[in-house]
């Protein structure tokens, strides 16, 4: 089965005005109908809820406050799920709301708890509609936007295409606001450090992202070996026409070597608890010879984690270089750091492996 995640950003659905264009949803309901006519498993990031919200309680722009949000979050998530659901009826389609937060993604139970959720409503022909719980969500678990929440639910889900509706056809070479002879760029075989550079600018006035956040999202997904397209959201019946064939915005060829679930999960989802820095032997090691970390290479340890909690590692200067799952807690790490594997055992007076972090659980950054 073909599956597909669909990101719907704020300024697709809702503007500072006008609150929920209820129209605007009925008319990408139908979008997203006709992929699953076509055979397509369809999972929706939805974003809009704060937007909606801010109309009914009569806020001209986007609230700062955390409680504020959330209570704009509250009372425009069911106006948002209501829409889709009357929508999504007309084309005999059921839907079904998941809120999820940060702590869902970086526990390991939750996320498989997560997946086994989605997975379950997409074998029954439902068409997941999911939003960062922004209720109960503080600075602290946000996942920052919901472009980057799109991308990790493709992780999730291990979707073979992640579509990004944006106010705007596609990636541009320049602003187009600003620069009239700015042109569309199709095609994306890297992103690199100058592409990213071109995309900085401000967001939307309801929206939390602009083509920055796209971008690093995109960055995540293309890891996990999913095409990424961005198309203009405001256009009907681009997405089935992008499926069946014909090219619209700007396409990202994803990487050739793509990242485990288990490894893309501990790259994007897992909360790093603490930092090891290493030498440069250990650098070399881990980057060229694609070896473990092992406590000789171990300078300096960082933080308060425990045994299998994720960790970075960083160079002489402070450059992150992997990230991994700890065999070891940080007392621990402390005591063995910069010893020979043989003398583990007698520092602490048992070993529970010869590596700190073994190459099965670090990822390169």
């Amino acid at each position: 089965m073909k599956r597909i995640v669909v990101k719907i950003g704020s300024n697709i659905l809702t503007d500072a005005k006008e609150g929920l264009d209820t129209r605007r949803v009925n008319l990408i309901a139908k979008d997203i109908a006709c992929l699953a006519d076509l055979g397509y498993e369809v999972v929706v990031v939805s974003s809009g809820a704060i937007a909606a919200g801010m109309k009914k309680l009569g806020l001209k722009e986007k609230p700062k406050e955390v409680k504020l949000k959330q209570a704009s979050a509250a009372i425009g998530q069911s106006s948002l799920m209501w829409a889709y659901e009357k929508s999504f009826s007309e084309f005999h389609k059921k839907v079904a709301q998941v809120l999820l937060t940060r702590d869902d993604f970086s526990d390991r139970k939750r996320y498989i708890n997560s997946k086994n959720t989605l997975m379950t409503l997409l074998a029954y022909g439902v068409i997941p509609i999911i939003n960062e719980n922004d209720t109960v969500s503080t600075e602290e678990i946000k996942f920052g936007d919901n472009d980057n929440l799109a991308a990790l639910v493709a992780s999730l889900i291990e979707a073979e295409r992640l579509i990004i509706l944006s106010d705007v056809d596609g990636l541009y070479s320049d602003d187009p606001r600003v620069c009239p002879d700015a042109k569309i760029i199709e095609y994306v075989e890297e992103i690199t450090p100058e592409l990213e550079a071109k995309a900085k600018g401000p967001g939307s006035l309801v929206g939390t992202g602009g083509m920055y956040s796209k971008l690093l999202a995109t960055k995540k997904a293309l890891n996990h070996g999913v095409t990424v397209n961005i198309i203009n959201g405001r256009k009907e019946g681009l997405l089935c026409s992008l499926l069946k064939g014909k090219h619209s915005g700007t396409l990202f060829k994803p990487k050739e070597e793509k990242l485990s679930s288990r490894k893309g999960w501990i790259a994007y989802s897992s909360r790093a608890k603490g930092n090891i820095i290493i030498d440069d032997g250990a650098v070399k090691a881990i980057i060229q010879g694609g070896k473990s970390l092992l406590p000789s290479g171990i300078v300096l340890v960082e933080g308060e984690f425990d045994i299998g909690d994720s960790v970075y590692c960083l160079d002489a200067k402070r450059n992150r270089i992997a990230k991994g799952l700890t065999n070891y807690s940080f007392s621990e790490v402390e005591r063995i750091k910069g010893k020979k594997t043989s003398v583990i055992e007698k520092v602490l007076g048992y070993k529970y492996s010869d590596e700190v972090i073994h190459r099965d659980n670090l990822v390169l950054v």
